[in-house]
């Protein structure tokens, strides 16, 4: 058997060549050459222009990045180099094998062909390629694509009489009032019934005099899903788009209806409509399909995150307004925010609740009673919805997390300039801070003020930074992941606390050395990348990576779900193909290769 039937018949056992036509792996197999490598000696190094795609035979080869730190020991059938030659042909990691080591080298010019000819073959190794999209719908839409993209609109000293017949005469339902093109209020045909006829008001009097001023705006790029919220939660027909305060669009009822039943669009109706917190558990209980279905539509895992966040700040603020309606409205200004999961959108099947309360400085000791009401019926009333209580308790019904904003500055301050284990974690978590229900204005001075604070401080950064490398990929030395060890999940591998939480630490990182306000993982390396602050290369590593891993979390999930049982974050690597698993080994690669990138730099500086 001569050296290219050895290596066809080497490939026909390995993945992915085992999918390709015979025709076409045997014209592959003659662009490959054999070479062997003694234990220690070096393949290849971080920079150097790779000979081609690197595929083991025999042996083992120790693979480590640009500081010296050790990503990964592959053996046999394991691929490496594959990154390099995906960018610009230089090495990206150092390879040194670890044993006698026999290694099939694929030219670079005949693994990009094959890449461009065989899409089973690109897939396996084109970690960088496009989401998947789902088809087209009013929930995965930008409201950009809904928009009627030029409003009627009028001046603000137009007469009452003016407009009506504007209206008539453009045949709309609603006017933009704007001046300048910044959008000023609104005016409808109630209100030229409401306001107008039935009290007989003059007609000469300007729109000003009737119109809704200032009212509930989105910008472009938020999705049909906000469109449905906003519109049954503030019971409006009519809402603007804006763009830094300039109008750019305006949705109707009309634009949505024949969208309208769609298992989202139902859910959010009935809590909206709900009277009860049974009525809304009922509403909830039905969540997990919910998931199954999102994931089943093949959704990106940000998408199918952020719509399973949505039900939750919904039920949130139902609950809040249900407690106002019984015990009347709040004594003074309030912020009721998520944090965790939530407040970074990005919620899966199994979620907690995390969240506290920010309130004005004016309240009484008697205010605070009613607001320590107020997060204990809210809690209760989510653990109720299925969104159980935070373990560490991390809840605005704890007193802790329920105070006046000078305690919250106060919080902030301490953690910032005095860090510690314990400083840390929270300020980990309190980052994540998104306003849900209440007084904005509460919320961003504090955040604006804690980030460029913590910005500043050097120390508070590297501590940020070594408290972002306690949670490490599950990767093991010899078999290619590090499962857990006992238990009753042995075997398993953490999505959560080894797959996803490394990637929240290191975005969280990167926000602060960005400046960003972003809370969501996605945002803030999008941020990181277009700040400079990670390379562009890198980033589109980590986001594939992360689009991976939060990918594979989510489709483990969803199977849950579909065999009848209770999603959870321990997956099997035994029960993933090992067309994924090879990919869900190297997206933790390189989630430990931006660690170790990470904690040097910091090291250093």
């Amino acid at each position: 058997m001569d050296a290219t039937q050895k290596i066809l018949t080497f490939l026909e056992a390995a993945h992915p060549y085992d999918v390709l036509p015979r025709t076409e792996l045997e014209e592959l197999a003659q662009s490959f050459a054999r070479k062997t490598y003694t234990e220690g000696e070096a393949i290849y190094a971080h920079g150097d222009l790779l000979e081609g795609l690197y595929l083991i035979k025999e042996g083992s080869v120790e693979i480590t990045d640009v500081n010296g730190a050790q990503v990964s020991l592959l053996q046999k059938s394991n691929h490496f180099g594959e990154r390099g030659l995906l960018r610009d042909g230089l090495a990206a990691t150092t390879a040194v094998a670890a044993s006698k080591t026999t290694l099939l080298i694929l030219t670079p010019k005949a693994f990009k062909d094959e890449v461009a000819k065989s899409p089973a073959f690109a897939r396996y190794f084109n970690r960088g390629q496009a989401r998947p999209q789902a088809a087209a719908g009013l929930m995965t839409q930008h409201v950009s694509d809904l928009m009627a993209k030029d409003p009627v609109t009028c001046p603000i000293d137009m007469t009452i009489l003016e407009c009506a017949r504007l209206m008539r005469d453009r045949r709309v339902s609603c006017l933009a009032v704007t001046d300048n093109a910044a959008l000023k209020g609104l005016v409808t045909v109630r209100d030229m019934t409401n306001k107008v006829l039935a009290e007989g008001l003059d007609t000469a009097l300007p729109v000003s005099t009737i119109m809704t001023p200032d009212p509930i705006t989105l910008e472009p790029s938020a999705l049909g899903t906000d469109v449905i919220q906003t519109m049954l939660e503030a019971k409006i027909g009519h809402l603007p788009i804006t763009e830094a305060g300039r109008l750019v669009g305006m949705v109707t009822q009309t634009d949505i209806t024949g969208f309208f039943g769609s298992s989202q669009t139902q859910m959010i109706f009935e809590l909206t409509k709900a009277k009860t917190v049974a009525e809304m558990a009922d509403v909830t209980a039905r969540l997990p399909t919910f998931l199954m279905q999102l994931v089943g539509a093949h959704l990106a895992h940000d998408v199918v995150t952020r719509k399973i966040t949505d039900v939750a700040d919904i039920v949130t603020r139902r609950l809040i307004k249900m407690y106002e309606s019984d015990c009347g409205a709040a004594p003074v200004p309030y912020l009721w925010a998520a944090c965790g999961s939530q407040g970074r959108q990005e919620q899966t099947g199994v979620s907690d609740q995390d969240n506290c309360l920010i309130i004005d400085n004016a309240a009484t000791d008697a205010d605070m009673a009613y607001f320590n009401a107020m997060a204990k019926y809210v809690c209760d009333g989510l653990d109720a919805c299925g969104y159980v209580y935070c373990p560490g308790d991390m809840m605005a019904m704890a007193d802790r997390w329920c105070q006046r904003l000078c305690v919250w500055e106060s919080y902030f301050d301490t953690w910032i300039n005095k860090p510690d284990s314990e400083a840390q974690m929270l300020a980990s978590v309190m980052f994540d801070l998104r306003p849900i229900a209440g007084d904005n204005s509460l919320f961003k001075p504090l955040q604006q003020s804690a980030l460029q604070s913590a910005k500043k401080n050097s120390i508070f950064v590297a501590h940020m930074i070594s408290n972002s490398l306690k949670h490490t990929p599950p990767l093991g030395l010899l078999r290619g992941f590090a499962t857990i060890r006992s238990g009753e999940q042995r075997g398993h591998l953490d999505m959560k606390h080894n797959g996803v939480v490394p990637l929240v630490d290191l975005g969280r990182v990167y926000a602060l050395q960005s400046g960003t306000s972003a809370c969501n993982t996605r945002a803030r390396i999008d941020a990181a990348i277009e700040a400079g602050v990670i390379s562009a290369s890198g980033g589109a590593d980590l986001l594939a990576a992360y689009d991976t891993i939060a990918t594979a979390r989510l489709e483990h999930q969803a199977e849950q779900v579909r065999v009848g049982d209770a999603p959870d974050n321990y997956l099997s690597p035994s029960a993933i193909p090992a067309f994924e698993r090879s990919h869900l080994r190297d997206a933790f690669v390189i989630v430990r290769t931006m660690q170790s990138s990470l904690g040097s730099s910091s090291a250093r500086s």
